[in-house]
């Protein structure tokens, strides 16, 4: 009984420069073939399709958080048409692109992945919040670039401003960040729940 071996047609030296993509040689050591042989075919790759990338996600969020610019400031409102207060912006934003987040600026600061106060940090479509170490008492979208977007109730309508602004009345310190997508362009976990306070930085910042 002769012994026989399985010949994969794999690598050099001649042996597997003729075979077709997509298939095995297979052939006994006498060169007879022999039915007992299994051949495989070679399954072509047919990658995933990946999520949506977070870039294009947060490109639709600042392009929607920007598009509200002018909209009037109003109490208790979320919509362009009505107008919107602080966290109504948030809310009516994030919406859009299936995040759900609470009704109010105080709940909004609660939700998502608490990061430390540092500009370098600092991602397009975090929410930044203002206030006191008491009590958070208004809420914005960062855009990039050390700006964000927000309704004020000073101006009275949606505005884009700098997020480092030397103190002033009616400007309110930034006090706090959370990250509601994550690198995967995800939401991020959104259970409410009190958390530390991150550090602080020392530069000056506000809203309002």
């Amino acid at each position: 009984m002769h012994m026989r071996l399985l010949f994969v047609g794999l690598l050099a030296l001649g042996v597997g420069a003729s075979i077709a993509p997509g298939a095995l040689a297979a052939q006994s050591i006498d060169g007879l073939p022999d039915s007992s042989l299994l051949v495989v075919p070679v399954l072509p790759y047919v990658p995933q399709a990946a999520p949506a990338s977070r870039l294009a996600r947060i490109d639709s969020l600042v392009a929607l958080a920007r598009a509200q610019l002018g909209r009037r400031y109003r109490r208790g409102a979320e919509s362009p048409t009505i107008g919107f207060d602080c966290s109504g912006l948030v809310q009516y934003v994030m919406r859009a692109l299936d995040v759900t987040v609470p009704r109010t600026a105080r709940d909004q600061a609660r939700v998502g992945l608490e990061l430390a106060r540092d500009t370098a940090q600092l991602r397009p479509g975090d929410l930044l919040t203002f206030g006191s170490a008491k009590r958070v008492s208004h809420i914005g979208i960062y855009v990039g670039n050390g700006r964000f977007v927000h309704a004020s109730t000073g101006a009275g309508r949606v505005v884009e401003r700098q997020l480092l602004r030397a103190p002033a009345k009616g400007i309110k310190p930034w006090i706090g960040v959370r990250r509601l997508i994550d690198d995967s362009g995800l939401p991020s976990g959104l259970a409410l729940g009190r958390e530390k306070t991150p550090p602080r930085s020392t530069a000056a910042a506000g809203g309002g």
